[in-house]
C-alpha cells in the first residue's frame, strides 16, 4: 500500500510490518540484522544441489554480516569452492580506473582483508571467482551473471538517497529504463560523497572519488532473492520510503517493490520513527 510521505514517516514501529510493499523484518539489535544477513548467505551455500555454483551478490556496505559469516564457514567447514562471489561495485579515480586496494575507501580491499584472507585457504573459492566489475568491460560481469543464471541471492543497503549499489536517483528516467540499466561507471552524488564522506572519512568530503563502477538495477533485480540490511538512524526515513513510498527512480530502493523475494531486515534503531511531530 503506497502512500505519500507525511503518511508513511508517521507508520510507527509496531506497525512496519503490516502492509508494506517489500516484507520486513525487525530485529531487535543491528546484531540481529547482521547475524541474519549471515544466515541468508550460508543458507543459500547450502540449498544449492551439489556441483552446482551459488552466486552471490555482495557489498561493502552493510559490512558487519561479514564477521558472522567468516566464522560459520571455518567452524562449520563450509566449502565454497562452487561459489561465485560477485561485488556489485568499487570507487574509481577520475580516469576511470580502480582506486588502490590498499585504500582505506577500496571495497576490493576489504573483502581481501576482512572475508577472504580470514577464510581457511582449504574452502575458499579460486580467486578467478572472486569478481569486481571491471571499469575497462563493464559489460563482462552482465555477461558472466548470465552464462551463470543470475543470483542465487543479492545482499546490499540501502543510501540515504534510495540507492542499490551506486544506482543513484534519476528522476527524469523511466521507470522501465532505469530497471534496465547495466553495469556502468557512473559520476557520484553530492549527497552520495557527503554521506559516504562523513561516515568512511571522517568528513574529508574532498578526498571521496568522484567515480564509481556499479552493478546495474537489471543485474540486481534478476537475483533470485534479494536481502536488505538497514540499521542506521537515518534508515529510519530510509526504510518506510522503501517499503511504502511510491515505485519510482526518485529513490531507487522503492523498485524491490517489483521483486517476487525482496526481504528488508530492519535493526531497532531503524524501525523507530523518524520524527515525531510537534503539537
Amino acid at each position: 500500500m503506497t502512500m505519500n510521505s507525511k503518511d508513511y514517516y508517521a507508520i510507527p514501529k509496531e506497525d512496519l510490518e503490516k502492509n508494506p510493499e517489500i516484507t520486513i523484518y525487525t530485529m531487535n539489535s543491528t546484531e540481529g540484522v547482521f547475524r541474519t544477513l549471515a544466515v541468508e548467505m550460508i543458507d543459500a551455500i547450502d540449498a544449492t544441489p551439489e556441483g552446482e555454483p551459488t552466486v552471490l551478490i555482495l557489498p561493502v556496505g552493510p559490512t558487519g554480516q561479514y564477521k558472522y559469516f567468516v566464522d560459520e564457514v571455518n567452524e562449520e567447514n563450509i566449502s565454497l569452492k562452487n561459489c561465485w562471489f560477485i561485488n556489485m561495485d568499487e570507487y574509481l579515480n577520475d580516469n576511470n580506473t580502480y582506486i588502490d586496494i590498499d585504500s582505506p575507501l577500496s571495497f576490493r580491499g576489504y573483502m581481501k582483508r576482512e572475508v577472504y584472507d580470514k577464510i581457511n585457504p582449504e574452502l575458499l573459492m579460486p580467486e578467478s571467482q572472486r569478481i569486481f566489475p571491471d571499469p575497462s568491460d563493464p559489460e563482462k560481469v552482465d555477461y558472466l551473471l548470465k552464462k551463470l543464471g543470475g543470483a542465487d541471492i543479492c545482499i546490499a543497503g540501502i543510501g540515504l538517497d534510495g540507492h542499490i549499489a551506486f544506482n543513484e536517483p534519476m528522476p527524469k528516467m523511466k521507470l522501465k529504463k532505469f530497471m534496465e540499466l547495466p553495469t556502468r561507471i557512473v559520476e557520484l552524488s553530492l549527497e552520495t560523497k557527503l554521506t559516504n564522506g562523513l561516515s568512511e572519512m571522517g568528513g574529508a568530503i574532498d578526498a571521496m572519488p568522484k567515480k564509481a563502477i556499479t552493478l546495474g538495477m537489471k543485474q540486481i533485480l534478476a537475483s533470485k532473492k534479494i536481502r536488505v540490511g538497514v540499521f542506521r538512524d537515518w534508515h529510519k526515513a530510509v526504510l518506510r520510503h522503501a517499503a511504502y513510498g511510491e515505485m519510482s527512480p526518485d529513490f531507487p530502493a522503492t523498485l524491490l517493490q517489483k521483486h517476487m523475494d525482496a526481504v528488508i531486515y530492519s535493526g531497532d534503531v531503524s524501525a523507530e520513527l523518524p520524527f515525531e511531530e510537534k503539537v
